[in-house]
């Protein structure tokens, strides 16, 4: 099992801790994680995109000259597409993007993001991540403290996502909301050992 040592919120190492295999140790799957991160930003987009095409829009009912003798090219429409107001060419229209992915992929694709943070160092645990009142400064100092700049903080402690929220380039989540794209997108993982407590659980 891997050990990474357990820092207070003034930077000071305090112990280490042993983490879960089943959890933070797994072998990574750079293939289900990158379907993780393509399925999450698919499912994100809204998909209601329209434009209309020649049989949308209004007007076009007459021909606008006659078939020959204007020196002209041969025009059916004022509202075909090479016309000023004219449809689009294969308009967009509304549609669903959103990906599928199985449970077991997506456990696996979240723990292999997990264990990268690890074997990288980039997994950074606390004894105890709790403010007594909602400050931003006394946040910033915590994690100034910790040498992190662009961190994603797993946390319950409403004091600390509240003062959080206005720090550029962090991020705060709950167990329950860990997403693989989040993980990769921050250089850092901050959480302490309730949460990874909490994330052996669930997902052990």
């Amino acid at each position: 099992m891997a050990n990474v040592s357990v820092y207070n919120m003034e930077g000071k190492e305090v112990g280490t801790l042993e983490l879960n295999d089943a959890v933070f140790g797994v072998e990574v799957n750079e293939h289900l994680v990158h379907l993780a991160v393509v399925r999450q930003l698919a499912n994100n987009r809204q998909g209601t995109q329209k434009a209309k095409t020649r049989s949308e829009v209004s007007g076009g009912g007459r021909k606008p000259w006659r078939q020959k003798g204007t020196g002209h090219a041969r025009q059916g429409s004022t509202r075909a597409p090479q016309w000023t107001g004219g449809g689009m060419v294969f308009a967009p229209v509304p549609r669903d993007y959103s990906l599928k992915m199985n449970k077991k992929e997506r456990r696996l694709a979240l723990k292999s993001a997990l264990t990268s943070r690890v074997q990288e160092n980039k997994l950074v645990v606390l004894d105890e991540l709790k403010l007594d009142a909602i400050k931003t400064k006394d946040m910033q100092n915590v994690l100034n403290n910790l040498k992190v700049e662009k961190a994603m903080v797993v946390t319950d402690n409403e004091n600390v996502i509240v003062s959080a929220k206005n720090i550029p380039n962090v991020m705060t989540a709950s167990v329950s909301t860990l997403n693989v794209f989040d993980i990769l997108k921050y250089s850092t993982v901050v959480l302490d050992k309730a949460a990874v407590a909490n994330i052996e659980e669930v997902y052990a």
